[in-house]
C-alpha cells in the first residue's frame, strides 16, 4: 500500500490536506492602491447628492458674489475676474471635504480592521481615498471655470498659463484632501469628521477670495495676508490675468508643499496607532 504525499508544492495555490486554501502572495502596494482608487471612485460616482452639491454650491456662491455682492464691491464689472479663483478654491474645499467622512466610515465600521486581515498594506485604502478625491475635485473645479467662462469669465492667460494655474489649483487640491484625510482618521465618527473640517470651509472668506485684504478690518489683515489661501488665490489670479505670479507662486507652492508633508508624516504617524486601538 502506497502513501500519498501531504506536501504540497512550495508555488502550489491549492488545496492543503486540510482541505483549506493556501496564502495568496498578497498584493503589492501598487495593485492595492489601484484597487481602492477604483472602489473610492465607484463611490463618488454612486454618491450623486454628494457631487451635486461640490459642484452646485460654488457655482451658487460665484452667482451670489457677482449678481448680487459683484455691483456694490466691483462697479466696473470686473468682479467676476477676480473672484473665480477664489471660487475654484471654495470648491476644492467642500469636495475635500468628503474624504473626512469617507475616511471616517471606513475606521469605524470595521473596513480597516477587515483589511489588516487580508494580504493588502491597509494604509493604501486611504491612497484610494485622497486620489480619487483630487480627481473629483479636479472634475468639480472645471465645471465651476466652464460656468464662469459662460457667464463672462474671460481670462487672458496662454497656453503655459493655464498648465501652471491648474498645476496649482491641482497642489492645493492635493493639500487639502490630505489634511481632510487625517482628520478622517482622528475623527471617531463620520459626523465628527465632517465637523473637524467644517473651520477649514471658512478660510477663503478670510483671504483675498472675496475682497481685497486691505478692506478687512487692520487687526484681520495680518493673518488674511499671510494664511495659505491667500498666496494661492492671488498666484493663480495672476495666471489667470495672463502675467507671473511672481514671489505669490513661490510662496503658494510652498505652502502646498509644506501642508502635504506635515499631513502625510501626521498621517503616517497616527494610521498604525489608530488601527491597533
Amino acid at each position: 500500500m502506497t502513501t500519498q504525499s501531504t506536501t504540497a508544492h512550495p508555488h502550489s495555490t491549492g488545496p492543503t490536506p486540510a482541505g483549506r486554501p493556501s496564502p495568496s502572495p498578497g498584493s503589492g502596494i501598487l495593485t492595492a492602491s489601484k484597487v481602492f482608487i477604483g472602489r473610492a471612485t465607484r463611490h463618488s460616482v454612486r454618491d450623486v447628492e454628494a457631487m451635486l452639491m461640490a459642484v452646485l454650491l460654488p457655482v451658487m456662491l460665484m452667482l451670489v458674489f457677482t449678481y448680487i455682492f459683484g455691483g456694490a464691491i466691483a462697479p466696473g464689472g470686473e468682479y467676476l475676474d477676480y473672484v473665480v479663483p477664489g471660487i475654484a478654491l471654495t470648491c476644492a474645499g467642500f469636495g475635500a471635504a468628503a474624504t473626512a467622512v469617507g475616511v471616517a466610515q471606513d475606521m469605524t465600521t470595521g473596513t480597516i480592521n477587515r483589511l489588516r486581515t487580508m494580504p493588502v498594506p491597509s494604509a493604501t485604502v486611504l491612497v484610494g481615498h485622497t486620489v480619487a478625491s483630487v480627481v473629483r475635485n479636479l472634475v468639480a473645479t472645471g465645471v465651476v471655470l466652464l460656468v464662469a467662462v459662460a457667464i463672462g469669465f474671460r481670462p487672458a492667460a496662454g497656453p503655459l498659463d493655464w498648465v501652471v494655474a491648474v498645476g496649482l489649483l491641482g497642489l492645493y487640491i492635493l493639500a487639502i484632501t490630505a489634511v481632510f484625510a487625517m482628520l478622517g482618521l482622528v475623527a471617531h465618527s463620520p459626523e465628527a469628521a465632517n465637523g473637524y473640517g467644517f473651520a477649514l470651509l471658512f478660510l477663503p472668506y478670510v483671504s483675498s477670495a472675496f475682497v481685497p485684504v486691505e478692506t478687512m478690518p487692520g487687526w484681520l489683515q495680518g493673518f488674511a495676508a499671510h494664511q495659505p489661501i491667500t498666496p494661492v488665490i492671488e498666484a493663480a489670479r495672476a495666471l489667470f490675468a495672463g502675467t507671473s505670479p511672481g514671489a505669490e507662486g513661490l510662496v503658494a507652492t510652498a505652502w502646498c508643499v509644506g501642508i502635504i508633508a506635515v499631513a502625510t508624516a501626521l498621517t503616517a504617524y497616527l494610521f498604525p496607532r489608530r488601527v491597533a486601538r
